[in-house]
């Protein structure tokens, strides 16, 4: 029997969100159907609002996300009614190329993330009008309740607190990742990230993490920089040449083997100043998103052949998330990852335009909407 749920929803490109009630529909095979305890406010979604990301509208937004199985469809066996959840924002099939091959973070079953649709190409939110509407990376966590594949399921310690576990839904190993994976971050290198929000500051613990040597942190908010040194940063800088020329210096002139970009929104302008503060062999890893349809790696060929110097992107990190999930939280209970002080403020669902306000006037590393039951 159909349910209902109050959800935020962005109805089109640049409005604010709406709550709103919607029909859930129950879960069908394959689907499990989740009450969400919390959701992490993730720059991506703000994607959603501008337009910047080239989604299907109307859409509930979220993909942080950690909750409660209250119903299971048929043929449900990754998790049961009553299991602790995360959801990843990548879903994970367990069986296509990609996740056989150890690049879960690839998985075909992701296919529908702008759409919002499931597996079978359907819809499980509607309007009280009869619209269909997606859920962000097929979740749609500023949701009190929402119905996702199983693939989309992490089973989830009781002792971990629910806040804390939507964090690892994407911004923890996507940063995290970008470093230690990724960019394959080694002892005694440097490194410089340019910014430092809810993924940027994962990259500082994962660099530091990895043993680098120089943490360097590029961020024009100093509460943001402030953050970054309590978690692993060995400088900081709120103007990119001053960080250059400090890398330039502390390498004696070799410059930096990787920069990491975890901006909120990526330009060729970041892109450049990454290319520029890398020496022979760099790497820079773009994790960030910009606006859709504008160019954003914009290079001279010698400043990328010359010094062999290369630039990637990178999706979640490329963690897997069956394994990079539980391993994160792990480390974070014991005491080796930092994730209670990531979370600056939390909000109700009705306080979401706020959250998101706060989140680009720089207030927050990250915003939670705690939902509950």
């Amino acid at each position: 029997m159909p349910t209902t749920t109050r959800a935020a929803v962005m109805w089109e490109a640049g409005q604010q969100w709406d709550v709103v009630e919607l029909d859930l529909d129950d879960p069908k095979d394959g689907e499990v159907l989740i009450r969400i305890e919390a959701a992490g406010l993730c720059h991506s979604d703000d994607h959603v609002r501008t337009g910047d990301m080239p989604v299907r509208y109307p859409m509930v937004g979220g993909h942080e996300a950690a909750g409660v199985v209250e119903q299971v469809g048929a043929g449900v066996r990754r998790v049961g009614v009553g299991d602790r959840v995360v959801c990843s924002f990548i879903p994970v099939c367990g069986t296509c190329r990609y996740c056989s091959t150890g690049r879960q973070n690839l998985c075909d079953a992701g296919r529908n993330a702008v759409s919002g649709m499931l597996q079978d190409d359907t819809f499980r939110f509607h309007s009280p009008d009869g619209r269909d509407v997606g859920g962000m990376c097929a979740v749609g966590a500023f949701s009190e309740r929402v119905v996702v594949s199983e693939f989309s399921c992490v089973k989830l310690d009781d002792d971990i607190p629910f806040d804390v576990a939507a964090l690892v839904s994407c911004g923890v190993p996507t940063g995290w990742g970008s470093a230690v994976y990724a960019a394959g971050v080694q002892a005694g290198q440097t490194v410089v990230i340019f910014g430092c929000g809810g993924v940027g500051i994962n990259a500082v613990q994962g660099a530091a993490h990895a043993g680098a040597e120089h943490v360097v942190v590029v961020d024009p908010v100093e509460f943001k920089l402030e953050k970054a040194r309590e978690v692993g940063a060995t400088h900081t800088f709120t103007d990119p040449q001053y960080a250059r020329e400090f890398v330039k210096t502390a390498t004696r002139g070799q410059y930096a083997d990787h920069a990491i970009i975890t901006v909120g929104v990526n330009d060729e302008k970041v892109v450049g100043n990454a290319i520029g503060v890398i020496g022979k062999d760099g790497r820079v890893t773009v994790t960030a998103l910009g606006r859709h349809g504008e160019p954003q790696i914009v290079a001279y060929d010698a400043m990328i052949v010359a010094y062999q110097r290369q630039v990637q992107g990178a999706l979640f990190g490329g963690c897997n998330p069956l394994y990079d999930i539980p391993r994160l939280l792990g480390l974070y209970r014991a005491g080796d990852l930092r994730l209670d002080e990531l979370i600056t403020r939390r909000y109700s669902l009705d306080q979401i335009n706020d959250g998101y306000r706060d989140l680009l006037d720089g207030k927050n590393i990250r915003g939670v909407l705690t939902l509950g039951g």
